[in-house]
C-alpha cells in the first residue's frame, strides 16, 4: 500500500507511513489566483492499492475539494484501489433536519465523497448522534475507528482510576465517555445540557458528588469550547480537585483553549487527527494497525 498525504494531514500521513512501513506519494497542491484547487501526483501509482489521508478540519470546503481532486488523479493514473481516510469527517454536525429548509449536510458531503472514486472511508470518532453508520450515504464500505483506548492510556499513568471519575458534558458525549471510562477502569457520569442560543450553553451537575475528586471530561470535539468550559465551571463550583478536559479532534477555534483554561481545567488533551497546541497523542499507530489488517 501506498500513502498520499493530504495537505491537511502531511504530518499524520507520515507518522502512519512510518507506523506500517509504507511509501509516500506526494501530492503537488496550489491555488490559481481566482481560489480554484490545483492537484497533481508526483509519482507514478498505476495498479497501487492507496490509502489518501486527509483531515478535513477549519478548511473544511478547501480540504474536501483537495481531497475530490486528489481522488480523480489517483483514479486516472491508475490506481487499483483507493482508500480514503478522513481522520476528522466534517460535515456531520447536521445528520437531521430541525427546522423546515435546512440542508441535510451529513447526507450531501457523505455522497459527495463516496461519488467521487473512493472504493472505502476510514475515520475516526465521526460526530454522529442520530444515525451511526453512513454507508448508506456513501454508498462504499465505512469504517470507524475510536481513540478511546489511545486517550484513556495517556491519562493511565497521570491519574488514579479509583479516585477519578469521568464525565461526558452532554447526552451526545457519552457514547465517547463511556468506552474511554471502561478502558480507564472507572465509573462515567453525563451533565445535562441545555442550549440558550447557538453559542450559549448551561450545564447543570446538581446531582453529582465530585468534592476532592479528579475528573476527566471526555468528548469527540472541541470546537469553541463553550460546552467544555461550561462543564469544567459546573465541576470547579462542586469542588473538584484536579480537572482534565480531553477530546478526538481539537479543533479550539478562536480563543477555545484559553477558555476552557481560564474555566479551570488543569490540561486540555487531544490527538492529532487535527493539528493543535494540545495534539499530544497520535492515532497514528490505529490507523497505520487497520490499514496493515486491509
Amino acid at each position: 500500500m501506498i500513502i498520499v498525504p493530504g495537505s491537511g494531514s502531511r504530518s499524520l500521513a507520515f507518522k502512519i507511513a512510518k507506523a506500517a512501513g509504507f511509501d509516500i506519494v506526494d501530492v503537488e497542491v496550489r491555488s490559481f489566483p481566482d481560489g480554484e484547487i490545483y492537484v497533481k501526483l508526483k509519482e507514478r501509482v498505476k495498479g497501487e492499492e492507496v490509502a489518501l489521508i486527509q483531515s478535513m478540519a477549519r478548511e473544511p470546503n478547501k480540504l474536501l475539494v483537495e481531497f475530490l481532486l486528489t481522488v480523480d488523479a489517483l483514479r486516472s493514473s491508475g490506481a487499483r484501489r483507493v482508500i480514503g481516510v478522513i481522520p476528522y469527517f466534517p460535515y456531520l454536525r447536521q445528520d437531521a433536519i430541525f427546522e423546515e429548509g435546512e440542508a441535510l449536510s451529513a447526507k450531501v458531503v457523505s455522497k459527495v465523497i463516496g461519488g467521487s472514486g473512493i472504493d472505502e472511508v476510514i475515520t475516526v470518532d465521526p460526530h454522529l448522534h442520530r444515525i451511526k453508520d453512513l454507508s448508506g450515504y456513501l454508498g462504499v464500505k465505512f469504517e470507524k475507528l475510536t481513540a478511546a483506548s489511545l486517550l484513556a492510556n495517556y491519562f493511565k499513568g497521570k491519574v488514579d482510576p479509583r479516585e477519578v471519575l469521568v464525565i461526558a458534558p452532554d447526552e451526545e458525549a457519552e457514547q465517547w465517555a463511556k468506552p474511554f471510562a471502561e478502558e480507564l477502569g472507572t465509573d462515567y457520569e453525563v451533565l445535562i445540557k441545555s442550549r440558550k442560543t447557538p453559542s450559549e450553553v448551561e450545564l447543570k451537575a446538581e446531582e453529582l458528588s465530585v468534592k476532592g475528586e479528579e475528573i476527566i471530561i471526555v468528548d469527540d470535539m472541541i470546537s469553541t469550547g463553550t460546552t467544555m468550559a461550561e462543564a469544567v465551571k459546573a465541576l470547579k463550583l462542586k469542588g473538584a480537585r484536579r480537572i482534565f478536559a480531553t477530546c478526538t479532534h481539537p479543533l479550539l477555534i478562536g480563543d477555545a483553549l484559553y477558555r476552557i483554561y481560564r474555566a479551570g481545567a488543569d490540561e486540555v488533551v487531544g490527538t492529532d487527527t487535527v493539528p493543535s497546541p494540545v495534539s499530544l497523542i497520535s492515532v497514528a499507530p490505529l490507523i497505520a494497525d487497520f490499514l496493515k489488517n486491509l
